[in-house]
């Protein structure tokens, strides 16, 4: 008797909770991501947008950790890892500053280190388009993929 009326104080307040997050005005959004702070204006693509932007020579960027993109990667993409971004942009800079169709992508759903990248570029004034769901969805439409080191 006394676990039931501890369960129902619980869920009562976490009914109550939850209602006065949503409708007050200044709780926290329960949905979306925690790493996209408003006013962040990146601009997702989906994989066949993308797909047709590889096709006409964009700039594909893995932020996914070095180890990951010498496993395989995108044709022509570079490494521009988010745990080591400082180090990794700046052999990097001056071809992305010419480059203007620039996407990057990380390791799929929950995976925010592409988030974070173009949030890094744009801080620098370089515009990056990030792929919806990333390398898994990019695999998954059969993009061509290398191995190794190599762009």
């Amino acid at each position: 008797m006394r676990w039931r009326r501890v369960i129902s104080i619980l869920a009562a307040g976490l009914v109550l909770g939850v209602a006065w997050n949503a409708w007050s005005g200044r709780g926290l959004a329960l949905s979306g991501n925690a790493f996209i702070r408003e006013g962040d204006a990146a601009e997702e693509v989906e994989v066949g947008e993308a797909r047709a932007r590889m096709d006409r020579g964009a700039l594909f960027l893995d932020a996914r950790p070095i180890d990951f993109y010498n496993m395989s990667h995108v044709p022509g993409a570079l490494p521009l890892p988010e745990d080591d971004f400082d180090r990794a942009f700046a052999p990097l800079e001056d071809r992305l500053r010419r480059h203007f169709d620039i996407i990057v992508y990380c390791s799929g759903y929950g995976c925010e280190a592409s988030h974070m990248v173009a949030r890094r570029l744009a801080e620098k004034k370089i515009h990056a388009a990030i792929l919806r769901e990333g390398w898994p969805a990019g695999t998954d439409a059969g993009y061509p993929v290398r191995e190794g080191p190599a762009p």
